[in-house]
Parts: structure tokens; sequence; C-alpha cells
């Protein structure tokens, strides 16, 4: 008996509906992204391992897919090596190379490689999948698509503001209401590192400082007083946990908490240039708040970091997220050359717009004529008409059997096709056809002229 097939924990099949609304949304995006001034690009889906690695923190090393080397991948290890079981010392010699993890590495790569050949600023989108070898639970997928939007080359805050704009834009044009926009600055949460006297723990602080939302505010202090972060230090961070008011409300908050910092009040004054833009520009849907707690622990960012999160009624986690980060392309030898982007979850925002039945019925068409087959001569009379319909953009398709009309019609009825187009001896020889409305059972003799017209 032949083996049940099965796929990978983490990966999905998307029927056609589910692809059709997936569409809905990528064409969407792209449609504002190149609004915005963005141009495509495209990245290989594996990497040179060392592209990769050390990019991410240890954390996101963890969860980077490698792919062995082809051939007899073993033969050229060291059986000393292979008996001390070292993982990391074993996959270097193994594998060197793997899946992207995300956009913003790669595209760092492609910029340094085709510097001569780009002007900056470069702003670019890129709308591609990414791999991460994380434990699937809902909304976290091994496998899903990101789509990002970055500028390379400008140091300029304005670019932040039109980021805050660009999420805002997308998200109207979903018809998704309530959207939070969470900002913060990594300078900032390096100014409060370094007043509570934890300036040499920044990295083991952001990254618990990230998982507020997952482990809660016992949870954070526990993980940091592990990494070494006194006891002393966390009661100064108190405060972080209960950060109140108004955007300006927190702003002064912080002047105050970070006066003794002079790279933490420069993250206040950016955030503060950010806002009061967008508080002057105003937002159709979204909302721009301040979250001193939100760290996002990628080791890149150097200014802001943006995160989105779904409305308040949707259990989901986030749905977009991004940052500034002032020489990611310095790991490839080019200095200085400051960048910021963002990226939005389609699969995240997918089960959003599907929780909330936010998808346009439109979304979900297909064929909307069938022209149903009684023959050879008959099929190869629809196939004329069925070639002008094509040519003014009209979805069809003609049955591809000769089989019994109870069949042919049953088949449009579960494809949910509006029109079916019959064409016997008769409509032949009065060079007609029979047009069948299938939602309200009306039929209507007509011309291939007034058949088009008609379903158009």
């Amino acid at each position: 008996m032949a083996q049940k097939p099965s796929i990978a924990k983490g990966t999905r099949d998307f029927t056609p509906e589910e692809v059709s609304k997936r569409n809905y949304i990528i064409s969407t995006i792209k449609m504002h992204f190149e609004t915005f001034g963005f141009l495509p690009i495209e990245t290989p889906s594996f990497e040179n391992s060392d592209t990769l690695m050390g990019k991410y923190g240890d954390e996101g090393d963890r969860l980077i897919f490698k792919i062995l080397n082809s051939g007899d991948f073993l033969s050229k290890v060291d059986n000393a090596l292979y008996e001390k079981k070292d993982a990391n010392a074993l996959t270097s010699k193994i594998s060197e190379k793997a899946l992207r993890y995300d956009l913003t590495v790669p595209f760092a790569r492609y910029v340094v490689m085709h510097q001569n050949e780009i002007d900056l600023p470069f702003k670019r989108y890129q709308v591609q999948p990414v791999w991460r070898a994380d434990r699937p639970q809902k909304g976290r997928f091994r496998e899903f698509y990101q789509c990002d939007a970055d500028v390379v080359g400008s140091k300029s805050l304005w670019q932040e503001v039109e980021f805050v704009q660009l999420y805002d834009a997308v998200f109207n044009s979903l018809k998704l209401e309530g959207i939070t926009i969470k900002m913060n600055n990594r300078k900032i949460l390096s100014g409060i590192a370094e007043v509570i006297g934890a300036k040499d723990k920044l990295i083991d602080f952001t990254v618990a400082l990230d998982k507020l939302d997952k482990i809660g505010e016992d949870g954070v202090k526990k993980e940091m007083l592990e990494k070494g972060i006194s006891e002393e230090a966390l009661t100064k961070v108190q405060p972080l946990f209960s950060f109140t008011g108004s955007n300006t409300d927190k702003l002064n908050s912080l002047r105050s908490l970070l006066e003794t910092s002079e790279e933490g009040m420069k993250g206040v004054e950016e955030l503060s240039f950010i806002m009061e833009a967008i508080a002057t520009l105003g937002l159709k849907t979204a909302t721009l708040d301040l979250d001193v707690t939100l760290a996002r622990g990628l080791n890149y960012y150097t200014g802001a970091i943006f995160e989105v999160s779904a409305p308040s009624e949707v259990k989901m986690g986030s749905i977009g997220g991004g940052g500034r980060y002032d020489d990611l392309t310095g790991i490839f030898g080019l200095k200085d050359v400051s960048g910021v982007g963002i990226s939005f979850g389609l699969d995240r925002i997918y089960l959003v717009l599907e929780e909330l039945n936010l998808f346009p019925e439109e979304v979900l068409e297909s064929t909307k004529v069938l022209f149903l087959n009684f023959g050879e001569t008959e099929a190869l009379y629809c196939l004329k008409a069925l070639k002008k319909l094509r040519e003014v953009d009209v979805k069809s398709e003609m049955y591809p059997d000769d089989a019994k009309m109870k069949k042919q019609m049953n088949f449009a009825n579960k494809r949910n096709i509006p029109f079916v187009v019959l064409a016997g001896s008769k409509e032949i020889q009065e060079e007609k056809f029979t047009l069948k409305n299938m939602k309200t059972g009306e039929q209507f003799e007509v011309t291939t002229e007034e058949l088009i017209e008609k379903v158009s």
C-alpha cells in the first residue's frame, strides 16, 4: 500500500481561493510600494551561509535552515570532529549555504554587489518567501512570504515619516481599521541601558524586553536577572513597564529618564520629529503609538523601530515591522550607507482579513462564463465565441468533455460560475447562443456581440 503523502510542518498548500486572496493582498501592497517610488528586485532563495550567519543574533542564527552540501558531504569531515558530535563545528564543514531568513540582509548583500549600478538613495521593494526553523503555531510558519520596502543611502528622518504613511495607506486600502503602528528607537533603549548601569548588557536587555508580549513583565525580569542584569538596574527600569499617556507625555517622561544619556536623548529627538510630522499630516486608518518596551531583537537596528499590531479583537502577533539600520552594508565591506525599511507579514495579514471577513467578493471571482460541450462541431463553434470573450478579458472556458448536460451544469454550480452558454444545432444554424444566468435561471438567445455585452 502506498504511503500517505504529507508536507513538512510549518508549510502549507494553497487552494485556488487562498491564492486569489493572497494575490489580492500582494497586489495592494505592490501598488502602494510603487506609488511611493519603490522599485522591485528579487534575490535567490538561498545564500552563502556566511552572508546570513551572525546577522540576526544568537536566536536568529538558530532559526536559519542550513542546506547540506551536495554529494558525500561527510567524506571531508575529520573523524575526531565527527566523534565530538559538536553540531555547530560540524555544520560549517557540511553546509555552505542556507535558506534566507529575511529579505533585509540579502538586500544589503545586493546593494554591495550592485553598488556601481544603482543610484543612491535607492528605494527597493521585494515580495518573496523566507524560511525560519521556528516552532509552528497560529500565524507562525516555517515558510512564509515577506513584503519588504527599504531605502538605502539616506539618513533623512523623512523616510521614517513616509514609512508610517505607507503602512497607513496599505491598511486603509485593505479596509483594515484599528491598526496600531508601534514605534520606538534603539538609541532610546541604549540610553536606558546606560542610565541603569547595564550598557554592557544591551543585547541581553533588548532581547529580553522584546519578549514582553510573550512572557510578561515577570518573565522579562527573570530573563534579565539570568543574563546578569542586576536587581538595582531592574528597579531603575521599572518605569518602562508602566509608561502611559499620549505620545507627547511619553516623550516628556523619556526626556526626564534619559537626561544624562546623550545617545538616549538623540533617540528621543528623532522620535519626536517623526511623531510631530505625522500629527501634522494625519493618518487615515492607523494609530501611531510610542511603545518604550518595543525592542525587536534583531542586532542590526540602530534607530527607529516599527511593529504593527492587528486590531485588538484579533488575537494575532505583529503583522509588520522594521526599522533604521545605519551600517548594515558595512558587514559586507560598504561602510556608512544608512538604510531604513519595513516589512508586511502577508500570512498574518491574510488571517486577520479572513477572521474579520474583509476580503471583497470580487477577489474570489474566477471563471465567469462556461460553454457547454455537446460534441465536436458544437465545441468548435463555441471556441470561436470563447476566443472573442477572452480578447476582451472575460474569464471564460469550455467544458472539455462531451458529457451529459446534467454533469456539466453541476460542474458550473460547484464552481459558482455565473453564466453558462449552450449551443446545439439550432443555435449554430441561427448563428446564436443560449445564455443562462445561473443565479436567476433566466435564459436569453443572443448573438456573439450580445453575449459579450451581457457578460462583460
